[in-house]
């Protein structure tokens, strides 16, 4: 895959298969919160994203929430309420914050997988830093006006990725 490009482009969080990730040597996921997680036209997860955190967490991995949110309130509520670590104001698609976020895990980057919504925060900040990454579609398409712009492009850079349902 390209640099630019995620490993997996999936339909939902909870459509990730754990036991594969597993096998893979995989121990770690970082995830982005805002539709990713949470849908932005929401304040909690869906019960079957907190289902499957449920399921990850027995299964034996370390989660972490790294989100772009600047509300900090926000990211803390969620992260408590689905029992995650969490940093916030995390400036993907610089990977410092996802440095971190192996750091919390206490795992290498080759034993982490990056998971979120955009491909130009989450996928290249999991790509700069060199974990793998999975793409989930958006949970609603309420997205700030910003994100609505780079959706555009996203949709057309995504347009030959088959997403697994």
């Amino acid at each position: 895959m390209s640099l630019f490009s995620p490993d997996r482009y999936v339909s939902s969080v909870d459509r990730i298969d754990l036991d594969e990730l597993w096998e893979r040597g995989k121990r770690a996921i970082l995830l982005d919160r805002d539709n990713t997680l949470v849908p932005r036209d929401r304040e909690t997860a869906p019960d079957e994203v907190a289902t499957w955190l449920d399921r990850a967490r027995e299964k034996g991995f370390r989660l972490c929430m790294v989100s772009n949110n600047w509300h900090r309130d926000q990211v803390m509520r969620s992260a408590r309420e689905l029992g995650l670590e969490a940093i916030s104001h995390a400036m993907k698609p610089a990977p410092f914050a996802l440095s971190a976020g192996l750091k919390r895990t206490g795992v290498r980057k080759a034993e982490a997988v990056m998971v979120g919504d955009q491909l130009y925060t989450d996928v290249w900040a999991g790509n700069f830093a060199g974990i793998d990454t999975i793409l989930v579609k958006p949970q609603t398409t309420v997205d700030l006006w910003y994100t609505q712009i780079f959706r555009i492009f996203e949709r057309r850079a995504l347009r030959d990725l088959t997403c697994e349902e």
